[in-house]
């Protein structure tokens, strides 16, 4: 019989809150690492020098792991994994790389969340940079994603900042190809992408078409505003020059941020929710965020009493009563959302799921900066898109299952991954914890199933099993999975 025990409580509401001519990346490894099978269904050569690239495998736990919606930031972390970066360091090249080639839903202007597991510590944490409302309101929210990764990689990172930050630099600056992934996005939001001058000068073409997959791309100001980033820090954004002319575009559009919101912006690290089944641990983020609340909710309805899995019908029944529980309906289509995970060769795990509340967020740019801002989380139903942002660790007790005590010594990361863009990717990975609890196999993309309720959900995964860890893009879409660092 499958139950768990909860060591750190369940709120009962749910609060929302919040190509042949690209030059690659900066601080790119030397050349020489081979690969052991192709991609799956992107853009990624099994000869590249980022790492053993792949759709799904199976590699020794003691390698390290990154995975997510799309393949070039996935790159850029296979790269800081190979130079000896911890998770932390791959979680922040992954999302600065996002923020140039994933825009869409990992802009400058958004924010998110983080759970992180260091297994050489025992540590466990939960990092909420969700994007914020102004204190005087208005359309645009103040954003937390560089402060959020700044204290991620401040904490847990064994490399420079800068080192992190380049990657995504070099991608802005030198240009990088349109990926599938990116490509199915912006053709989905063009009306977004034609109404602002910033977007438009980057993805649209002469005849105001939408760039199509393979066209390289360049966006000169946000390599400029990442290159203050990787130079000073997460300062450099909230304060001074950018934070400046973000604040006066906002003021001209009819925004209410102020130099005092951003500079006032900190990101909250805390104790995560965490779940004991069975010889699983989970850690989510925690009740008093709206993705703690929804999360652990649905988990209470799709852990069956009897510990048997749950039928396709039961699944989507858990997930559309969850939502009803907490008064959700009419649900968009696209939520701006992305996640990702990486997993070091040291056992440090950390899932992120960042979001702009919608795709491309308020589709206003700040102009000389590159930043698109996030819809204010008041702006209607764009705030409830933190609510299904779900990063989820798991770590193994190999002696079976013991009710510990949260933090106490140190345990095997058996899951790291996250559920973004609707409540469908958050029953995907609640579904992948929940079968790798009762020691189903979990190792295949397929494993990760959605239950196609509502939103455009997708999920990303590493899973460790018996020694042997494997990296499982969403197999509906067109991200990527690497080893690299072994």
């Amino acid at each position: 019989m499958l139950r768990f025990s909860v060591l750190a409580g369940v709120a009962t509401a749910l609060i929302l809150t919040g190509c042949s001519s690209w030059g690659g990346f900066a601080g790119e490894p030397e050349k020489g690492g081979s690969s052991e099978a192709p991609t799956a269904g992107n853009e990624a050569s099994a000869g590249s020098t980022f790492g053993r690239l792949f759709g799904s495998s199976s590699q020794p736990a003691g390698t390290g792991y990154v995975v997510g919606d799309e393949p070039y930031a996935v790159r850029a972390a296979a790269g800081i994994l190979d130079q000896g970066g911890s998770a932390a360091d791959g979680a922040t090249a992954v999302y600065f790389a996002l923020s140039a080639s994933y825009p869409v839903a990992a802009g400058l202007g958004g924010g998110g969340l983080c759970v992180v597991y260091d297994a050489a510590s025992g540590r466990s944490q939960a990092i909420d940079f969700l994007a914020r409302d102004a204190a005087g309101g208005g359309a645009f929210a103040v954003p937390g994603n560089v402060r959020g990764f700044a204290t991620l990689q401040a904490s847990y990172g064994v490399l420079p900042w800068s080192r992190d930050v380049a990657p995504g630099e070099s991608m802005a600056a030198a240009g990088f190809p349109i990926s599938s992934a990116l490509a199915a996005r912006l053709q989905s939001s063009q009306n977004i992408v034609r109404l602002d001058a910033g977007l438009a000068a980057e993805f649209l073409d002469e005849s105001g078409q939408v760039k199509t997959q393979g066209t390289i791309v360049a966006s000169s100001d946000l390599a400029t505003t990442l290159a203050a980033i990787r130079a000073h820090g997460a300062d450099a954004f909230y304060a001074g020059t950018i934070a400046a002319k973000i604040v006066d575009y906002a003021a001209g559009e009819g925004g209410a941020l102020s130099q005092d919101d951003l500079a006032a912006y900190r990101a909250a690290a805390r104790d995560p929710q965490i779940l004991d089944m069975g010889n699983q641990r989970a850690y989510l983020p925690p009740t008093s965020v709206g993705a703690g609340s929804f999360a652990a909710a649905l988990l209470s309805r799709l852990a069956s009493p009897d510990g048997a899995a749950m039928t396709a019908d039961a699944t989507r029944s858990a997930e559309t009563a969850a939502l009803q529980q907490f008064g959700v309906q009419g649900l968009p289509a696209d939520f701006g959302a992305t996640g990702f995970a990486v997993r070091d060769r040291n056992g440090q795990g950390v899932a992120c799921a960042v979001t702009m509340n919608g795709p491309f967020g308020s589709g206003h740019t700040a102009q000389g900066t590159g930043v698109t801002l996030a819809n204010a989380p008041a702006s209607g139903q764009a705030g409830l898109a933190a609510a299904f942002l779900t990063p989820i660790l798991a770590t193994k007790d190999e002696s079976g299952p013991l009710a510990l005590s949260a933090g106490e010594g140190a345990r095997d990361v058996s899951l790291v991954g996250a559920g973004a863009g609707g409540p469908d990717g958050t029953v995907a990975i609640a579904d992948a914890l929940l079968r790798l609890a009762r020691g189903e196999d979990v190792m295949r993309p397929r494993e990760l199933r959605k239950a196609g309720v509502a939103g455009h959900g997708t999920v990303n995964a590493i899973v460790c099993q018996n020694g042997i860890c494997a990296v499982l893009p969403d197999s509906r879409a067109a991200g990527l999975g690497a080893a690299a660092g072994g």
